[in-house]
């Protein structure tokens, strides 16, 4: 006998209706009054099964269907899962990236990073940075999970292209307060990655072919209760866009050359066990590799940065009321420069290695949904291996720190029903943090509370209220204002405070109609313990240390956030809108006095919108408007001894231009079936060639007399307009 899932079982009872489906292994679970009840349970492809019983107590119900006899034509079904993306309660988002196919993107494929910079609450980063920003935190305040394994190397290069294959993935969560107590060590949100988690019954093969790259996903049964998914991705941007860079002549007098490159590539394994035991086995691997020669400059560099997840779990169910997961996983994110000038060789690397073990029991006592397990997590890092080698007269220098260190956290999670209205999810974490081995030992010890409330007066209309508290021990140091893959990681202990955050939010939504919604929401957060490190990418000397270099800080963020959906019909999308505030203050940092981050953009308003004219023929556009980075810049100039000398104002004094970006989709489909697609796509990023500088130089010019002295403002651009080619294809 085999098990169902979507099985569709409604409950009618004293004039209500209760309404569930089965899960993966056929098992349902409602809650509902004593008394009569009258059971409709039916599924496509089935017959459907009536029954009248009396329900006064806990009751365990089996259902046996037969499959239907009768073949139809065409079967329309219209449900919820047409929705493009999900808001659940909290201010918390939910999406199937398949389902977003026709947003515009470079590669023609789905961009899970850029959809999420869509989204209220999340800053726009630029051009040239892959990297979210998230209510006024830094990209390493977010919490990237695939699989539950957590993942530290969050983009490729200059973030052009997506940095997840999203054919293998089945949904992405995104929760921009972090309220789950099952989540921890980041001050900002969670982006929480699930692969697929359904066993193909067929093989299959599903990918995009496009100008820059290429990715592939194949499906394969192994029997009825295993089967396993083996997907791949490459770039070719370097035969492409490579020789733009190279000379037309190339000698060993005048070489130039650029190439970059990656790949990545994905196993999901599954397997039911029995109806109350299943396996899954879960792989991510991608490596990135940039060159860059330049013999007139005497430059010969390679850049290789790269990520690498395992994450094997096992699911249990003891009961209809108790179910437990329990995962091991390893993450490692490694990035290693290598440069060569003239006499001089130089090189940098950092890696972060973490190791852990995930449990979480879901159960019901009384009435109440509880949530509660267990986590332990070992890190090794190694923040920078610095080697400098003088060719000439062979000598070397180096700086190398290895840390280790470790974090245990038990929760629990209550979902009770307060009134009939009124719904709440309370969290507790306690952490203990653990800093030894090679270093002195450091012992940290914190509770985080997390706690909704929900309010709904109406079908119609919610409210919510939330608190987070937050610490995070692992923190990420940018060097490089671009997103440039030099960034690296660094334990908290040995003189490296923790980072911690309180975060509030509120919000209102409201339904307008099937088609359209709307939602409000506010938020602050107070951050304490920031880090700055303010030397570039490093200090080239013997005395230097990180605890010395690192500077501490604290900060704030505000702001409130709109949105409007369209969920059905042939146009559907969604406008935001956020308006935010982030500031700092650190005492080394303009004189000790308030400022506003690098991304505190004021204003960010993202509209993006699909539209099917026909069968064959499909649309997407995406809108994006943004208020400009922060930057300091100098008020004024002068001269010691001919040499010029600048002087500058406040810190982040002044704004870069506006952002401003329009990226438009064209699809035709060949063919257009649930399991069998043929498509070609046009997509164009940057359609109206808008120059968005990624900095501003300033140039100092004097004339020949020494006479007149002007400063020229330049600023400097990545790329234009982008137009490519994609096939996209499932059989």
């Amino acid at each position: 006998m085999q098990e169902i899932k979507g099985v569709s079982v409604k409950i009618a009872l004293q004039q209500q209706i209760f309404n569930t489906v089965t899960d993966s292994i056929g098992f349902f679970l409602l809650k509902i009054p004593k008394g009569v009840c009258h059971i409709d349970v039916s599924c496509v492809g089935y017959n459907s099964l009536k029954q009248e019983l009396s329900i006064q107590k806990d009751t365990s119900l089996s259902f046996v269907l037969e499959l239907e006899n009768t073949v139809l034509e065409t079967v329309v079904i219209s449900t919820l899962a047409k929705k493009q993306i999900k808001t659940v309660s909290g201010g918390k988002l939910s999406f199937d990236p398949h389902k977003l196919s026709l947003v515009p993107n470079l590669t023609g494929t789905v961009d899970v990073i850029k959809l999420l910079q869509l989204t209220p609450g999340v800053q726009n980063s630029g051009d040239a940075n892959g990297y979210l920003y998230v209510r006024g935190g830094d990209p390493g305040h977010n919490l990237m999970l695939y699989a539950n394994a957590p993942v530290y190397g969050m983009a490729h290069l200059l973030g052009v292209f997506p940095f997840y294959n999203a054919d293998p993935i089945q949904e992405i969560q995104f929760d921009k307060s972090s309220t789950y107590a099952g989540f921890g060590g980041r001050l900002s949100s969670t982006v929480y990655v699930t692969p697929y988690r359904e066993i193909p019954n067929k093989i299959s093969l599903e990918g995009n072919a496009g100008m820059l790259a290429s990715q592939l996903t194949m499906a394969v049964p192994i029997g009825t209760k295993t089967g396993m998914f083996i997907s791949g991705r490459k770039t070719y941007i370097d035969e492409i866009i490579g020789p733009l860079f190279s000379s037309n002549k190339k000698s060993k007098n005048n070489e130039k050359d650029f190439n970059y490159g990656f790949s990545d590539g994905n196993f999901i394994f599954i397997s039911e066990i029995s109806r109350t035991q299943k396996f899954v086995f879960d792989a991510f691997i991608s490596g990135d590799v940039l060159k860059i020669v330049d013999s007139n400059m005497g430059l010969d560099a390679k850049l290789k940065w790269s990520n690498f997840v395992l994450t094997p779990s096992w699911e249990s169910t003891f009961s209809e009321k108790v179910k437990m997961v329990n995962s091991v996983y390893f993450s490692i994110y490694e990035n290693d420069l290598l440069m060569r000038q003239e006499n001089v060789q130089l090189g940098i690397s950092s890696y972060v290695k973490e190791f852990g073990f995930t449990n979480t029991v879901n159960y019901t006592l009384g009435k109440i949904p509880f949530e509660s397990g267990f986590q332990c997590a070992y890190y090794e890092l190694q923040p920078q291996n610095i080697e400098i080698e003088n060719i000439k007269s062979i000598a070397n220098t180096g700086k190398s720190i290895t840390t280790h260190s470790s974090n245990y956290a038990v929760f629990a999670i209550a979902k009770p029903k307060l009134l009939e209205t009124v719904s709440a999810e309370v969290g507790l974490r306690f952490n203990y943090y653990y800093a030894g081995a090679t270093r002195t030992s450091d012992h940290n010890f914190q509770l985080e509370p997390r706690i909704r409330v929900s309010y709904s007066p109406t079908t119609k209309d919610a409210f919510f209220v939330s608190y987070t508290r937050q610490n995070q021990y692992l923190n990420l140091v940018t060097t490089s204002s671009i997103g440039f893959p030099t960034d690296f990681w660094v334990a908290s202990g040995n003189g490296i405070p923790w980072q911690s955050a309180n975060s509030f939010s509120g919000g209102y939504s409201r339904i307008l109609s099937s088609e359209y919604n709307v939602s409000l929401d506010g938020y602050y957060r107070s951050m304490h313990n920031l880090l700055e490190y303010p030397y570039g990418v490093t200090q080239f000397n013997e005395i230097s240390t990180l605890e010395n270099d690192l500077l501490v800080g604290n900060g704030e963020a505000y702001g409130f956030e709109f949105m409007f959906k369209k969920e059905r019909g042939k146009l559907k999308g969604w406008l935001s809108y956020t308006n935010s505030w982030s500031i700092r203050q650190f005492d080394e940092i303009n004189n000790g006095s308030p400022f506003y981050s690098k991304y505190d953009r004021r204003h960010n308003l993202a509209l993006v919108g699909t539209y099917d004219f026909n069968s064959k023929w499909s649309a997407g556009i995406t809108q994006v408007f943004s208020s400009g980075n922060r930057f300091t810049m100098p008020i004024t100039w002068y001269f010691i001894n001919n040499n010029p000398i600048k002087e500058y104002g406040n810190y982040n004094n002044a704004l870069m231009p506006n952002y401003f970006r329009t990226d438009i989709s064209v699809i035709y489909w060949f063919v257009k079936k649930p399991k069998k697609e043929s498509a070609l796509s046009i997509s164009i990023y940057n359609a109206l060639n808008i120059s968005n500088p990624i900095y501003i130089h300033f140039n100092l010019n004097i004339d020949n007399e020494g006479r007149s002295v002007s400063v020229n403002q330049e600023e400097k651009y990545i790329y234009g307009i982008l137009p490519t080619l994609n096939w996209k294809f499932k059989f």
